[in-house]
């Protein structure tokens, strides 16, 4: 059975057949052959030892597998466009006048905290937490490393620590509409997603209220 799914993803997709199964195959069997000592055990996981064993026999080029293919220019630079323009559009807003700035300033916090405090209180996060995502919202949708939601998450967490058997539960607690809210490691995760899209949104409707303000 485990045979029959390797082969139904290699074939439906190649590529992530290809990294996840073929590459690893080709790393793990020459990490074996060149572990030290006269007798090396290997512990392996299922779907890796036909593979593995098939490998050993071979010569391996790991540098032509780990290699990391560079960033384009566009891709490396693809989260900043967003930004760059809203902070252009709110320069733009100041040189028309300091009152018509921080009006136009108003309204990008007050949409972005606005929706990162809804959605964030969509999950049922603690208060602290949803103001956390107010407060950062504003700042962190400004910068492409930086979200609203780690930082809500985080309150999060250390208000309502999770516990090990939190972890343990999640396989069953993921399929359960109240299992997912009781469930704090899970419930940390939604905070996250929730308040991050709640910004997301919010960067957009505040975003499209500007340029509306200043050249509609």
């Amino acid at each position: 059975m485990l045979e029959s799914a390797l082969s139904s993803v290699r074939k439906e997709f190649p590529k992530i057949g290809d990294v996840l199964i073929s590459e690893r195959d080709q790393h793990l069997a020459s990490k074996i052959k060149k572990a030290p000592g006269n007798k090396v055990v290997a512990v392996l996981g299922g779907a890796h030892i036909p593979g593995v064993k098939e490998e050993i026999f071979k010569e391996q080029n790991l540098s032509e597998i780990t290699m990391v293919p560079p960033k384009s220019f566009f891709s490396k630079y693809a989260g900043w466009i967003i930004p760059l323009i809203i902070v252009g559009v709110l320069i733009y807003a100041f040189v028309g006048g300091m009152q018509n700035g921080f009006q136009q300033l108003g309204v990008w916090a007050l949409w972005t905290s606005g929706f990162a405090a809804l959605f964030t209180a969509l999950s049922l996060a603690h208060p602290l937490s949803i103001l956390t995502a107010a407060v950062m919202a504003p700042l962190t949708t400004l910068h492409p490393l930086l979200a609203c939601g780690w930082f809500a998450g985080l309150v999060e967490a250390g208000i309502k620590k999770p516990t090990v058997q939190d972890v343990l539960n999640i396989p069953t607690d993921i399929f359960s509409f109240k299992g997912f809210f009781r469930n704090r490691f899970l419930k940390i995760l939604l905070v996250v997603l929730l308040s991050n899209i709640g910004g997301s949104i919010g960067t957009f409707v505040a975003g499209t209220n500007l340029i509306r303000n200043l050249f509609g």
